[in-house]
């Protein structure tokens, strides 16, 4: 929304940019079944590991994901506090033009019964 601070702001636009790209909702996809790492990950797409490692940061950079370390496994995970932020800033906008069409059909309702007199 409009009143909302310059840094979740920020957050936001890094987050919807990630989002922007095929291959990164695809991982996200991926992620909200569970961790997979890397090479679980890369060995889902077309594209180099590299490809997939660079996604995977950018996702990691937009606070989407997060990695762990078990033993020599770095999975990867799902942020989900970071996709509720995300659904909240869109249910604002949802809510706001539910309640204008929900207007709009009491003014048709209003209408229409006038115009039956």
């Amino acid at each position: 929304m409009v009143d909302e601070e310059p840094d979740a702001e920020a957050v936001l636009d890094r987050a919807f940019t990630a989002l922007g790209d095929p291959v990164r909702r695809a991982i996200v996809a991926r992620l909200s079944r569970g961790e997979a790492t890397v090479n679980e990950l890369a060995d889902l797409f077309p594209i180099t590991k590299q490809a997939v490692s660079r996604h995977i940061g950018v996702l990691e950079d937009a606070g989407l994901i997060t990695r762990s370390r078990d033993g020599q496994r770095r999975p990867c995970h799902l942020d989900p506090a970071a996709l509720e932020r995300l659904t909240s800033w869109i249910d604002g906008y949802r809510l706001a033009a539910e309640s204008r069409f929900r207007q709009l059909d009491a003014l048709l309702e209003t209408l229409k019964k006038e115009e039956e007199r």
